[in-house]
């Protein structure tokens, strides 16, 4: 199951975060600003985020199968629609609800089924499905921008949206509920979400997201007015999916000697600090170093988020609870880039990017200090009980 999600994960955030190298061509055809187009993609993280709820209450309820089929649908006709949009208004609407469907239904449900079938190898198991989000970057990312300068957006979104709904769909035909799911009706939400960890772990993810957004629309633009090519500008975008892969793939192996709590704060400062380089970005290699340090404390977030979230609240409903969690995304999302956009076109300079990104990083990790220090030791104990008892019947 890990496979399938590292699959599954490859290509709806392949397909997302490879936004950065379509942003310059859609919005001289279009001829939009900076904040204009960068809508689409806040539209698209804001959709995913929200619809990561239902997609992982169905999932808890329903099984995968039949989400993540749904999702494949979505992703494959958003990008067809895309490419025959003659608007921007168009355009928010195909990719943003299109790819937002996509990339919920791709992405919960296959972490709340990997961390269900997964107990004493979950942090490895969980690393390498969410390191599929960094090989799809890696990839796509480029691979998209080569794309574009050979046959242009249109057709290039034509074909990833073929190519990514037939994947997806195998993705989905492969999926297989883990033993502790049931056809009982799952918990109330209020009861899952109430407690003050889940709402420390809500407002500090809420902040970070803007942290991780803004590279993924404005670094390859942001490289391409400091001198740097097309194709090289694009490729920044897969260097931060390659760093994240090693991240996700170590950073499992890690927590377990000093603690998931621990690496997971630690993870989300570097990621802040690491927007330091930003401004010092002129030489490709500058551009590149900023990508190594924040791919890879990205990448170590997002892999520990799904079993921090399995520790604190249990394994039974983790599709649930990890759909609530990323909701908070959609704000962050709606909010960031076009913020950000606003900033660069009004001031002309891309120092705001790095100033809003680190700003808000160092926020979510100042949030996120009590849970350590004040409610893991105790909380943990309280709320994690339910984890291990559940966890316990019928992991591999």
């Amino acid at each position: 199951m890990a496979v399938v999600a590292f699959l599954s994960c490859f290509v709806v955030f392949g397909v997302t975060y490879s936004f950065g190298a379509f942003f310059k061509p859609m919005a001289a055809e279009f001829g939009s600003s900076r904040a204009h187009t960068s809508i689409i993609f806040s539209l698209t993280a804001a959709i995913y985020s929200v619809l990561g709820l239902i997609a992982g209450r169905l999932t808890d309820r329903f099984g995968p199968r039949r989400v993540i089929l749904v999702g494949a649908f979505a992703l494959g006709a958003g990008l067809i629609a895309t490419s025959f949009a003659r608007s921007l208004a168009v355009a928010y609407l195909t990719y943003g609800v299109g790819v937002g469907i996509g990339a919920a239904c791709g992405y919960v449900p296959m972490l709340a089924v990997v961390g269900g079938w997964f107990e004493r190898r979950r942090n490895a198991a969980m690393g390498v499905a969410v390191s599929g989000i960094g090989a799809g970057t890696l990839a796509v990312a480029p691979l998209a921008a080569a794309m574009i300068h050979r046959f242009g957006w249109r057709v290039s979104y034509a074909l990833i949206g073929v190519a990514g709904g037939l994947i997806l769909a195998l993705c989905g035909m492969l999926a297989t509920a883990p033993p502790i799911s049931s056809n009982a009706a799952p918990r109330p939400i209020a009861h899952l979400v109430r407690s003050p960890e889940f709402a420390i772990l809500y407002f500090s993810a809420l902040l970070a997201s803007v942290t991780i957004y803004v590279p993924f629309v404005y670094l390859p633009d942001f490289a391409q007015s400091r001198g740097i090519g097309d194709v090289p500008a694009a490729a920044l975008v897969g260097f931060i999916g390659a760093a994240s892969m090693a991240g996700r793939l170590s950073f499992g192996s890690i927590a377990d000697r000093i603690g998931i709590l621990k690496l997971y704060k630690l993870s989300l400062l570097v990621m802040a600090l690491s927007y330091a380089i930003w401004p010092r970005a002129h030489a490709y290699a500058t551009f590149v170093l900023f990508t190594i340090v924040m791919g890879v404390a990205y990448g170590g977030m997002v892999s520990l988020s799904p079993t921090v979230v399995a520790e604190l609240f249990g394994v039974e409903d983790l599709g649930t609870m990890l759909g609530a969690l990323y909701t908070s995304s959609a704000l962050s999302a709606l909010a960031g880039p076009p913020l950000v956009g606003l900033a660069i076109d009004h001031v002309g300079s891309y120092l705001w990017a790095a100033a809003i990104a680190g700003s808000t990083g160092l926020l979510a990790f100042f949030v996120l200090v009590p849970l350590q220090t004040r409610m893991v030791e105790s909380g943990t104990e309280q709320l994690g009980q339910g984890a291990g008892e559940s966890a316990s019947r019928g992991q591999s």
